[in-house]
């Protein structure tokens, strides 16, 4: 395998603001803020010690070709409709365009606007798993909230459900909330209106994706707010770092499904006594392994073929 990428050094020729599980922040102006997904892949809140080659240019394309399929729902934070090179570093500082710095830009950089974050994880839940499932069988709630129906393991809802957690900073851990918690921190009418466009957004993507043969069971998104206090849809979306995306061919209804998302990653970590233990590292067949199932999701969801 190629060797990963799992830190960006730019040499202070733009300011880092920023390290978050995956992306690395820059500052190119006061308005403007250059995301850099890495090749990092966490899991359990903690990020492994190597990285999975190519990871973040999968999620940067995968961001890429949901964020064009969304655009008439919602506005989002892309300045450049597209990370290729030729545009990227046309407005980038020259020295950027050194190979030592292009090598780690290439493929991988978004040029966004820079916005005020809303601090949550807006999670919409189409169909019961994970978490969800767990505390369903204790308290038949989710997330706090009372289920109008009688659920199976990977049922869908009859109603895709607003989920929320808190944003938490690397190295904490997220935090479920009820919709009244997230409401206390944003406000009632800001949380409304996240949940709808949230739910809204999740709706459009699954009923595509379905049509390419994958279930999207849940997703995360982010949203930031413009000068004129707009909701718009930021840093990754419906990537499999982001969401749970089954195989619609192999889904079989009251059991745990084999996913393309991290869950391979999470299964081996389990497994092992390592879930959320610092200073793992993947064996080398987990990387393999984890990086052909983020391909497969690209190409199954865009219907483009994948060249590293």
């Amino acid at each position: 395998m190629t060797d990963s990428l799992t830190t960006t050094n730019l040499d202070g020729i733009l300011p880092l603001i920023a390290r978050g599980k995956v992306r690395d922040i820059y500052q190119v102006d006061p308005e403007t803020l250059l995301f850099v997904a890495t090749d990092r892949i966490s899991a359990y809140d903690v990020i492994m010690e190597n990285g999975i080659p190519n990871k973040g240019k999968i999620l940067t394309k995968l961001s890429e070709f949901w964020f064009r399929f969304l655009k008439d729902s919602i506005p989002n934070h892309l300045i450049l409709d597209s990370c290729d090179d030729e545009s990227l570093f046309a407005k980038l500082p020259k020295e950027l365009s050194n190979e030592k710095y292009k090598s780690q830009l290439s493929g991988r950089a978004l040029l966004v606007r820079k916005l005020k974050l809303i601090p949550l994880e807006v999670i919409v839940r189409g169909y019961i798993t994970g978490s969800a499932w767990k505390e369903y069988k204790k308290t038949k709630t989710v997330h706090g909230l009372k289920v109008d129906q009688e659920l199976i393991e990977s049922q869908e809802f009859t109603t895709p459900i607003f989920t929320p957690s808190t944003k938490a900073e690397q190295g904490e851990h997220d935090e479920n909330i009820s919709p009244e918690q997230a409401a206390e921190i944003v406000g009632q009418e800001l949380c409304d209106n996240l949940a709808a466009k949230a739910i809204e957004l999740y709706s459009k993507a699954k009923e595509y994706a379905k049509t390419r043969g994958i279930i999207i069971a849940d997703t995360k998104f982010e949203f930031g707010l413009d000068e004129n206090d707009n909701i718009v849809l930021v840093d990754e979306v419906l990537t499999p770092d982001s969401s749970r995306f089954w195989n619609a061919k192999t889904f079989e209804l009251g059991k745990s499904q084999d996913s393309y998302d991290k869950q391979f990653l999470r299964d081996w970590l389990t497994s092992n006594g390592l879930a959320g233990k610092d200073g793992v590292k993947m064996d080398e067949e987990i990387a393999i392994k984890s990086k052909e199932k983020y391909i497969e999701a690209y190409e199954c969801l865009t219907g483009e073929k994948w060249v590293d």
